[in-house]
């Protein structure tokens, strides 16, 4: 896929309601740094806004899905101060939280190795998908580091007790083991990766783009409320998507044994 004369580090597609954001760095195994970090933020602003996306597919480009971060802009922290370095991590910090809350679904289409940032990627991700031979590691530790802005989605994906051992010892996990871990959702064989997302894409076309993105809401939401908060947050939020148009439609098309709108 061709980059788009404006990005330096990633490409973008948009075919078919479907977004795809590759990580272009295939050189370096599409370690990020602050440009990849800055134009990842520029795109996922743009999709977040563009109706015309209805799911968004992140992939690399060539054997690997993400070293991580770029050795080249890791030589360049070790003589940050403080306050540059709190200026550079929370810009990481700021695209995680964007893809996280994203009101579209986003599919990891994992090629191959995903190490530190890059499992964290993985980790924002709704559905992850990755191929046989496919790599991941929370290895901050063995760099004297901890995987600090990415702890927030690991942890709520696999949860503590998984991290606990992930983050203390940097182990290299097959992706049998992410599978088991709830890191990633499907392992495929490689030659099967584009089918297996295809699927999962077709899948989420079908479903309501306003549901999708109230689905996201709740799953970010409703783990932190008491039961008391949550009876109230949830009752609304269904009686609201009832009367609103995408619900009407959907109800209305399942009555009439048609296909809702959305889909054509």
């Amino acid at each position: 896929m061709p980059k788009e004369k404006n990005f330096e580090t990633i490409s973008y597609s948009l075919k078919d309601k479907v977004a795809t954001v590759t990580l272009d760095r295939p050189e370096v195994h599409n370690a990020f740094n602050e440009v990849m970090i800055a134009e990842l933020t520029e795109i996922f602003k743009k999709i977040s806004e563009d109706e015309s996306v209805r799911v968004v597919v992140l992939t690399g480009n060539g054997k690997s899905f993400s070293a991580g971060a770029d050795l080249n802009w890791m030589k360049k922290m070790i003589n940050y101060s403080y306050e540059q370095n709190l200026e550079d991590s929370l810009k990481l910090a700021e695209l995680f939280y964007l893809m996280y809350s994203l009101p579209k679904p986003i599919i990891a289409r994992v090629n191959g190795a995903a190490i530190g940032g890059g499992t964290g990627l993985v980790a924002v991700c709704d559905i992850a998908i990755a191929a046989e031979n496919a790599k991941f590691s929370l290895s901050e530790v063995k760099l004297g580091l901890v995987p600090a802005c990415i702890s927030p989605y690991v942890i709520r994906k696999v949860g503590e007790g998984r991290c606990r051992e992930f983050f203390l010892t940097g182990e290299r996990l097959t992706a049998k083991r992410a599978l088991e871990s709830g890191l990633v959702n499907h392992v495929v064989p490689s030659e099967q990766l584009n089918q297996a997302v295809q699927e999962k894409v077709d899948q989420l076309i079908s479903s309501g783009p306003k549901a999708l993105a109230m689905c996201k809401e709740l799953l970010k939401n409703v783990p932190g409320m008491d039961f008391e908060k949550a009876k109230t947050y949830t009752a609304d939020m269904i009686a609201r998507m009832r009367i609103g148009d995408e619900g009407q439609e959907g109800m209305n098309a399942f009555l009439e044994k048609r296909k809702p709108k959305w889909t054509q």
